[in-house]
C-alpha cells in the first residue's frame, strides 16, 4: 500500500530538526502500572511538539535575531516522548524488526568497545553508570530556554505520568555560556556535519542529503523493512553518557606537539575540524572562524582518498562521514541526526592547573536513525573502533582518536596526527570520552502515541 506523503506534523519534534534548545532534561522510568500508564499517556501527548512546531519555533528564533541584531535563545518549553518499553507488556504484539533495540544497549556494549568485565555466566559487564544498568522502558526529553521552564514542563510530565511509573533518573545539559554555545567541552563547534533530509530542509553546498527512510521508518529506503504499521514516521533514538576527559586532553596533545599552536592544529587533524568549525581540508594550517560560520562553506569540501596529509584518515570526522574514501551510496545508509547536549560545569582553573578532572562533564549524545544497526552502532563498531578503516588506505588509518574504543584494554593508535611525519603512528596514552552507559529507545509519531500506545 503506498505511504502517505510525510507530515511534519506527525513526526516528534527532535528527529528532523532539533529540539531549539538552552537546557535540556532527559526524565528515565520504569513502568509500573500499564494499563494506567497507556491511559494517561492521552493526556501527555498534547505537551508533544511535532517537527512542525518546532520549524516554526526555529524560523521564528532566526527571524528575531535578524531584526533585533542580537542572540536570542530558545523559546518555551517543548518535549518529546521515547520508549524502550517491550511492546508485547503493552499489549501489542507486532514486532518492530530490529533486534539491537529488542535487545538493548546494554547487550550490544561490548560490540561497541565500552569498558567493562566478562561474567562468569560469559555475559559482559560493562562499566556503566548504575542507571544505564538497570531496565529503562522510556525518556521524555524536556527543552527550554532556561532552567525553570525546563523545570516547570518536566513537572506537568511527572504529573501526567504519578503512580504509574518509577523514576530512574533525571539528567540535565546545558548549552555552553558565551562564546562556546554551540561547541562541546573539548571546545569544537558541534553538529556542523549534520546532514540535511531530503525534501524536509534547504541543503547546503557540501552537506549530506539522506533519504527520508534513513531517519524514519516506513519511508523511502526503509519500505524495504517489514515494519507495522503504527511504525511509520517514527524513529530510532540512541542516547549515551560520555564524560569527557578535558584537562588530560589538553595536556596530552601540548605533551605531544609542544607548542600551543602545534597543539591547536594537533587537535583540528584529530576532529578534522577547528574549533571554530573549519574544516581542515580547507584550513589547512590555521583555524579560519569566518569560514567555520558559513553554513554554505563549512561543508564544502571532500576528502583526498588515499591521502591524509591535508586529514588524517582517522579524524573523527571522515570517519564518521568518509566523503570520497567511500561512494555516496555506501555511506548515506549509515548517516544519522545526531541532537546531543553538553553536561557538567565548565572547566576550573583548578582543573586546568592540576591537568585532571575533578567534576564531571561531556555531552549527553542524541542520535536518530531507521536502522540501530546501520546508524548508530554500526558507525561506532565498524568505522570508529576499526583500525583499517577506511580501507585500503596505507598507512593503517587507527582508531578514532575522539570516540574510537576498544574492549582489550591495549593502548590506542593513529596515523596522520604529525602534519610533517603523516605515516609515524601516535598512541593515544588515554580514553578522552568515556561511556557511562544509555539505551536504545523508540519515538513512535505523534498519531501512533495518540492513537495506538495511548487508550481512552
Amino acid at each position: 500500500m503506498a505511504v502517505a506523503p510525510l507530515s511534519l506534523a506527525n513526526v516528534q519534534g527532535d528527529i528532523l530538526f532539533g529540539l531549539p534548545k538552552q537546557t535540556q532534561s532527559f526524565f528515565f522510568f520504569q513502568i509500573d502500572q500499564v494499563d494506567a500508564f497507556r491511559s494517561n499517556l492521552s493526556n501527555l501527548v498534547p505537551l508533544i511538539t511535532s517537527a512542525q512546531q518546532t520549524q516554526t519555533n526555529i524560523s521564528e528564533i532566526r527571524q528575531f535575531k535578524i531584526k533585533n541584531n542580537i542572540a536570542v535563545d530558545a523559546g518555551d518549553g517543548e518535549s518529546k516522548f521515547s520508549t524502550k518499553l517491550t511492546f508485547m507488556r503493552i499489549g501489542i504484539l507486532d514486532d518492530i524488526n530490529d533486534t539491537l533495540f529488542n535487545n538493548g544497549m546494554k547487550s550490544d556494549a561490548s560490540n561497541l568497545g565500552d569498558s567493562g568485565m566478562q561474567q562468569a555466566d560469559g555475559t559482559f559487564q560493562p562499566d556503566w553508570d548504575d542507571t544505564f544498568l538497570q531496565e529503562i522502558h522510556g525518556v521524555t526529553l524536556v527543552t527550554g530556554d532556561s532552567h525553570d521552564t525546563v523545570n516547570d514542563k518536566l513537572a506537568s510530565v511527572k504529573d501526567i505520568l504519578s503512580g504509574t511509573v518509577t523514576e530512574i533518573s533525571t539528567l540535565s545539559g546545558d548549552v555552553r555560556p558565551g562564546d562556546e554555545a554551540g561547541h562541546e567541552h573539548f571546545g569544537y563547534k558541534d553538529g556542523v556535519s549534520n546532514p540535511a533530509v531530503q525534501d524536509v530542509e534547504a541543503i547546503n553546498p557540501g552537506q549530506a542529503t539522506i533519504d527520508q527512510g534513513v531517519a524514519l521508518l516506513g519511508r523511502g529506503v526503509d519500505t524495504a523493512t517489514t515494519r507495522p504499521s503504527w511504525a511509520l514516521d517514527g524513529s530510532f533514538m540512541a542516547f549515551r553518557k560520555l564524560p569527557q576527559l578535558v584537562p588530560e586532553f589538553d595536556k596530552f596533545l601540548l605533551d605531544t606537539a609542544k607548542t600551543q599552536d602545534a597543539a591547536d592544529l594537533m587537535g583540528a587533524r584529530f576532529v578534522g575540524r577547528w574549533k571554530s568549525g573549519a574544516p581542515i581540508m580547507n584550513a589547512t594550517t590555521q583555524d579560519d572562524p569566518a569560514l567555520g560560520a558559513d553554513a554554505t562553506r563549512n561543508n564544502d569540501f571532500k576528502f583526498v582518498k588515499g591521502d591524509q596529509s591535508a586529514c588524517p584518515f582517522a579524524a573523527h570526522i571522515r570517519k564518521m562521514n568518509p566523503r570520497n574514501d567511500l561512494s555516496e551510496s555506501a555511506i548515506q545508509p549509515h548517516m544519522i541526526l545526531r541532537r546531543g547536549i553538553p553536561f557538567g560545569p565548565e572547566v576550573s582553573d583548578e582543573e586546568r592547573q592540576a591537568n585532571a578532572t575533578a567534576q564531571e562533564r561531556g555531552l549527553l549524545f542524541v542520535c536518530y536513525q531507521s536502522v540501530l544497526s546501520s546508524g548508530f552502532s554500526f558507525l561506532q563498531q565498524a568505522w570508529a573502533n576499526k583500525q583499517n578503516f577506511p580501507p585500503g588506505d596505507s598507512p593503517t588509518p587507527g582508531f578514532d582518536p575522539i570516540i574510537g574504543q576498544t574492549t582489550s584494554g591495549d593502548v590506542r593508535t593513529m596515523t596522520g596526527a604529525f602534519v610533517n611525519n603523516t605515516s609515524q603512528p601516535l598512541n593515544l596514552l588515554a580514553q578522552w570520552v568515556n561511556s557511562k552507559g544509555g539505551e536504545y529507545f523508540f519515538s513512535p509519531s505523534i498519531p501512533t502515541l495518540q492513537n495506538v500506545f495511548a487508550t481512552s
